[in-house]
């Protein structure tokens, strides 16, 4: 089993939560965590400079569908940065639980 690490990034802390909640809710993502951040990026040609809030959510490799499907759905941005990353060394308890808690099976 792979796990990994799936990002994205919202405008308030409100649609954060939500997403967090909902993900964790439909066993998409066995935990969501919530940063408050920083972004410079460039839209519409010119650089933008706003508060954002990071939702990192932990899942397995076969959820990233599903799971991408779900933030597209839940996000207000016209383009959501989503991306994921492996975790590639994880204490083996710890990914059994996310394992077990990211069934896509929600509750």
């Amino acid at each position: 089993m792979n796990y990994i690490a799936v990002v994205t990034t919202v405008g308030n802390l409100a649609e954060a939560q939500h997403m967090a909640r909902t993900l964790v809710e439909q066993k998409l993502a066995a935990c969501a965590q919530i940063s408050e951040i920083e972004s410079f990026y460039v839209w519409n040609n010119a650089v933008q400079n706003e508060p954002e809030f990071r939702v990192l959510c932990k899942t397995t490799d076969e959820n990233y569908q599903a799971i991408e499907e779900a933030i597209r759905k839940l996000h207000s941005y016209e383009l959501p940065a989503i991306h994921a990353f492996a975790l590639k060394h994880i204490y083996a308890p710890y990914a059994a639980w996310i394992e077990s808690n990211s069934s896509g099976k929600g509750v």
